[in-house]
């Protein structure tokens, strides 16, 4: 299998793992969305389908832009990470009823903690491809730049959801949701550049 091929496989493999893993947040999000075995094929199929697809054009701009390669890799990873975090995120909500406060803040953390550690396997042998092996100081680096990362992250959310609060007539839930959305865009900058200029540098 070529190198191109691959990447194709595992971003199909990426939106696999995404169709399945983002159900149970809409089911808890969306009034009146259920799991049925329709929209668990919809979305699953929807999502191996287009994440090859929306990598392959990714590539062809890489051809003018050659850092976008890598990118449009570290892009499918962040999806798959943030559907990861929704999870954790949505699963200890309706495990405990809470969805503000404190605990809150400590389930944005632990989801984001989980959803690093997915992240440091697939960016380090995919996204950059890094050809050292796997090291306690590489983790620890990883962890590091991770944790900045998560306090911006943390910080962001834990901000809007706890001090300002939902807005108009958004439900708690799902402001706790856009919350933690929002905070995903300001540390995913910071992320690619740590991950790709420092941590798994060639």
């Amino acid at each position: 299998m070529t190198s191109t091929k691959k990447d194709f496989f595992l971003a199909g493999l990426i939106g696999f793992l995404a169709g399945w893993l983002v159900l149970p947040t809409a089911a808890n999000v969306v009034n009146g969305f259920r799991i049925t075995p329709l929209a668990a094929l919809v979305s699953v199929v929807s999502f191996t389908v287009l994440a090859p697809l929306l990598l392959a054009f990714i590539y062809y701009l890489a051809r003018f832009w050659p850092v976008l390669r890598p990118f449009g890799k570290f892009c499918a990873v962040g999806v798959l990470n943030s559907v990861l975090g929704f999870f954790v995120l949505n699963s200890l909500i309706n495990f405990t009823g809470i969805s503000r406060g404190l605990y809150y803040s400590l389930f944005i953390a632990l989801a984001f903690l989980v959803a690093t550690t997915n992240s440091y396997f697939w960016n380090k042998f995919w996204s950059f491809q890094s050809k050292t092996s796997t090291s306690s100081f590489e983790y620890s680096g990883f962890l590091l730049a991770s944790l900045i990362g998560l306090l911006i992250n943390n910080g962001v959310a834990s901000f809007l959801n706890n001090v300002i609060g939902p807005l108009d007539d958004i439900s708690p839930i799902v402001w706790a949701n856009l919350s933690a959305l929002i905070a995903i865009a300001f540390s995913f900058m910071w992320n690619f550049t740590s991950y790709r200029l420092i941590i798994f540098k060639k």
